[in-house]
């Protein structure tokens, strides 16, 4: 227990001038690097410069750190398998307010901070929108000088590299550490013991757990520093080490990472992000993640209470644990293993206590992202971890029957346990059950959680469901990606919109402003030269700043339908060539996303959409109204390029499918309209928005459900459409094979006899949508008009607010600084 006995005054990490800026980088290029001469390359400069601001950033955190201990603030923990935190120095930089002076600190030696900030690697600690919506909300919380924290894994392999060679989506392994992390801090201190394997009785309710191997978990601290410095929180990635009584003969019962490297030990653990689990060892290996994740998580925290606190019982008041998806639900069962077995807890008591600690959001309605683990594999890898399940399990049923006898249907529906040919284990159901509160992600999402995922268990606990709409960080994605923007909003409604995103409707008056919406108009164009020049640099595809940007960004997956993208777009290809008609605006169409290697239908997207840009881009007839830029290795950084530069915002997933969204945020707040099903978040910022500022087509949810109820027949579609049938026969032939006879019949034969995302009963609505976006495009001061109010009205989608709600909702925390209305 630190002596102090009273809160310091708040500091703010900072430098008072850009000399004592440059004599920190100069201290560090002597004593922490061991060099006598100063490098004054981007790269050799950005080591130097990131420890200089980590000095300040652990400044923060202990200061931030002694703050929550005097005032004995409940905390809360972020528990997640992903966090795409993307260039954490320049997002450091910016929410310290440093971005100023470091780049006079460093101008004055010849040396350009973008290029500097240019060579940081994106932190490989994520796919897509979930890891991202984690970088957010941690973002978030320390501005609103929350004390909530992030727990992940410290993976030395990311998401793979993506490079396209002849269309295909080729992989690499992502080495982000190649050049070191200079502002993680290592806690080797806090390290964590976390027993795997062994042995333990099935049949009784307290066994004994014995025989276990042992696995080292190795923190280290990412600092997050809110905007303005007062409130530097962390996010505590763990590696794995294998410890002195690791059997390694256990790794050889499957060659998990042959792809990543051939050492074979414990620390593949925290190899590699999301191993295969196409084969045994892969499962096997995402299993001992997922656990590694929530064993060394609850052990730090648990030491963090205890350190202050005697009374287990106390801990529902000190400590939120919210679970990100389903990846940490292991929480529910390893927490009751430490309560019990560690801590001498009474079952009922312990099980009390996890439930009233435990939360859990649901992120997918999609049936292969709701994991199982196959029961023996988990009885295999976590014995007592099995036994606790099956416990929990017994006592869950036992009310189910209370609640509805005699309905056996129903217990079979709630039991945690899958009473399959190979017993499974619903990982979903063992979080619902073990937590005090399940939440969707946008209004349709939570909904559809409650009606169509899990309706028995809204019926049975209705009070344990709601919903908290997902936000982004607006710092991140207008401040610090957009600066032209940012800029313009600081001189016409003044900097409060930084802390306090509700304040962005003040910008709506502008919208009729003809000089406001000229400048508003350069500083797009000048994103999309910005944008061009990368795709120049990466494709080799020329394209036109002044035609309209058309953004598809995400996470390659049926579902997502960017094949729903590239049949419209054939379309326009063929009423050129073909018909000789004139489109009504030049458009460039631009998309980027990786795909799951073992994702075929995806990787064939990819391949689809690089072989037609190739043929669409050499065609002197359509050279000036259509190109096609599929930008590889899609990430963070890269996006903060794209985004600002869009115009038109593709959101067109099948209706009921995307749980919410974030790009179609981040995107409107930079100015793109939007065009979109209403399915996820889109439905709510329709109502913001408007819906004459947004292009809306395709069935809705309801709609669906109703079709499929009554028998779904994509093929009377495309008999009955000749502009379907003509874009399905077009891309299913040779035309687009690039000699590779056959290659993409299959878009004949998944479209017109299977159609599971519904492509071909949205595509004559999106047709029509679309032509319609193309002309109002032309009339450019409309376009701007209806951008910038798109803009203004965006203020609800903050992860500001979404913060809020749950601290007040959920977590039952208090924020020290609040500005932003719930």
């Amino acid at each position: 227990m630190s002596s102090l006995t009273q809160v310091r005054p708040a500091l703010r990490p900072g430098f008072s001038s850009s000399e004592e800026l440059w004599l920190a980088i100069l201290k560090h290029i002597r004593y922490s690097l061991g060099q006598s001469r100063v490098d004054l390359s981007a790269r050799g400069i950005l080591r130097p410069l990131a420890l200089a601001i980590r000095d300040r950033l652990i400044d923060g955190m202990l200061e931030t750190e002694e703050r929550y201990r005097t005032t004995g603030a409940k905390r809360l923990y972020y528990l997640s398998m992903e966090f795409l935190m993307g260039r954490v120095l320049s997002d450091n930089i910016c929410n310290l307010q440093l971005t100023q002076l470091c780049r006079d600190a460093l101008a004055e030696h010849g040396v350009e901070l973008d290029e500097v900030l240019e060579t940081e690697a994106d932190a490989g600690l994520g796919n897509g929108g979930l890891g991202r919506l984690a970088a957010c909300f941690l973002e978030s919380m320390a501005t609103l000088d929350m004390p909530g924290f992030g727990y992940g894994i410290d993976y030395e392999y990311g998401m793979f590299t993506q490079e396209i060679q002849d269309g295909y989506q080729r992989e690499k392994p992502d080495r982000w550490k190649k050049y070191g992390t200079p502002l993680q801090i290592p806690r080797p201190s806090l390290s964590v013991d976390v027993p795997i394997y062994g042995r333990c009785d099935p049949h009784t309710r307290n066994a004994k757990w014995s025989d276990q191997k042992t696995v080292l978990g190795i923190p280290s601290d990412m600092p997050v520093a809110g905007y303005g410095g007062r409130t530097v929180n962390y996010l505590r990635l763990f590696s794995a080490q294998a410890s002195e009584d690791f059997d390694i003969q256990i790794f050889n019962r499957g060659d998990y990472i042959r792809a990543v490297e051939q050492k074979i030990a414990g620390e593949n653990i925290s190899r590699v992000l999301y191993p295969s689990d196409q084969v045994k060892s892969g499962k096997e290996l995402r299993l001992l993640q997922e656990y590694f994740l929530v064993a060394c998580a609850l052990r730090d925290i648990l030491r963090t209470f205890l350190a202050d606190n005697t009374q287990l019982e106390q801990i529902p008041k000190k400590i939120a644990i919210q679970m990100n998806d389903t990846h940490p639900a292991l929480a529910v069962a390893e927490l009751m293993r430490l309560l019990v077995d560690e801590n001498g807890m009474d079952w009922t008591r312990a099980w009390q206590v996890t439930q009233e600690t435990l939360a859990y959001t649901n992120h997918t309605l999609l049936p292969e992202a709701l994991e199982k683990w196959p029961l023996p594999l988990l009885e295999h890898v976590l014995p007592r971890h099995m036994n606790i399940i099956f416990n929990i399990n017994h006592d869950f049923l036992l009310k189910v029957v209370q609640f509805d006898p005699m309905n056996f249907e129903r217990t079979r529906r709630m039991s945690i346990i899958e009473e399959a040919d190979e017993k499974q284990v619903r990982m979903a159901l063992l979080a619902i059950v073990g937590s005090h509160s399940v939440n969707g992600v946008s209004a349709l999402h939570s909904e559809l959680v409650k009606t169509a995922l899990v309706p028995d268990f809204a019926k049975m606990m209705p009070e344990r469901f709601n919903n908290k709409t997902n936000g982004v960080s607006h710092r991140r994605w207008v401040l610090k990606a957009n600066p032209g923007l940012s800029d313009l909003l600081n001189r016409t409604i003044g900097d409060g919109w930084i802390t306090n995103f509700d304040q962005i409707h003040r910008f709506e008056p502008f919208a009729d402003d003809a000089a406001m919406r000229h400048e508003f108009r350069a500083i797009k164009r000048d994103n999309k030269q910005r944008l061009a020049k990368v795709i120049a640099e990466t494709t080799g595809v020329l394209v036109d700043p002044d035609s309209m940007f058309d953004v598809h960004i995400k996470r390659f997956h049926e579902y997502k339908r960017q094949l729903l993208n590239l049949l419209r777009l054939t379309y326009d290809y063929l009423r050129v060539v073909e018909d000789g008609e004139t489109l009504p605006t030049p458009a460039t169409y631009i998309f980027a996303g990786k795909s799951a290697p073992a994702y075929v239908a995806a990787t064939q997207i990819i391949k689809l959409i690089n072989n037609v840009a190739r043929i669409v881009n050499a065609d002197k007839r359509t050279r000036d109204q259509i190109r096609i830029a599929f930008i590889p290795d899609y990430r963070v950084s890269l996006a903060e390029i794209i985004i600002p530069a869009a115009d038109l915002s593709e959101q067109i997933s099948t209706a009921g499918m995307e749980a919410s969204g974030t790009g179609n945020m981040k995107l409107a707040m930079n100015g793109a309209l939007t065009i979109a099903t209403l399915d996820g978040a889109n439905i709510e910022m329709l109502e913001k928005v408007g819906p004459e500022n947004m292009y809306i087509f395709g069935l809705t949810a309801q709609e669906i459900a109703e079709r499929q109820a009554r028998g779904f027949q994509p093929r009377e579609i495309y008999d009955q459409n000749p502009r379907v049938r003509r874009v399905i026969d077009t891309l299913g032939s040779d035309r687009f094979s690039n000699n590779e006879f056959g290659l993409f019949r299959w878009v004949y034969e998944t479209l017109v006899y299977r159609d599971r995302y519904w492509h071909l009963a949205d595509l004559p609505s999106y047709f029509e949508t679309h032509q319609r976006a193309q002309r109002d495009f032309s009339d450019a001061e409309d376009w701007s008009r209806r951008a910038m109010l798109t803009v203004a009205r965006m203020g609800k989608f903050s992860s500001d607010r979404t913060i809020l709600e749950y601290a007040k909702d959920i977590w039952n925390l208090a924020a020290e600084h609040q500005t932003v209305t719930v």
